[in-house]
């Protein structure tokens, strides 16, 4: 009998602890918000030419800056123009710019850009709906099928 008093309390003080929210200012009635991020703050990256020899290409990269790095895995918000890669597999884009002028088809950069992977499927977007989202900030150096922003967990805030 003690051993499942134990194993009880055990899981009850688990289950406490596995879905506290994120506290800031050391008062828990106060849930830390997301951290309201801009363009200007994602450009705080650099990038040099880097062969891949998986590919056979030469491709941009990144070094981010200390001001996108203490972001990293934080909660965060962003408004941008939502381009669509692939309806049916849910797969989307938020950019700094329209479509007319984003990274893949006018002259802005790879910070411009960030890959939305939502949290929850089945909402489809239209080609440059301004929206903000929220979800948890990535930072992809190495992995060159991703871009470098990538925001996990995503869900559009309804304005």
């Amino acid at each position: 009998m003690k051993k499942i008093t134990a194993l009880v309390t055990l899981l009850a003080l688990f289950a406490s602890t596995a879905f506290t929210p994120v506290i800031k200012s050391g008062n828990p009635s106060v849930v830390a918000e997301p951290v309201k991020l801009s363009w200007e703050t994602l450009r705080d990256v650099t990038f040099k030419k880097k062969w891949y020899p998986e590919e056979s290409v030469y491709m941009l990269y990144p070094t981010f800056g200390p001001s996108i790095q203490k972001l990293n895995g934080k909660s965060v918000e962003l408004t941008g123009y939502v381009l669509p890669v692939d309806i049916e597999s849910n797969s989307y884009v938020l950019s700094a710019f329209p479509y007319s002028a984003c990274f893949f088809c006018g002259g802005a950069g790879p910070e411009s850009v960030v890959s939305l992977k939502f949290k929850k499927t089945g909402r489809k977007f239209k080609t440059d709906e301004r929206r903000t989202f929220t979800g948890t900030l990535k930072l992809n150096a190495d992995n060159i099928y991703e871009l470098n922003y990538i925001i996990a967990d995503a869900e559009m805030i309804e304005q």
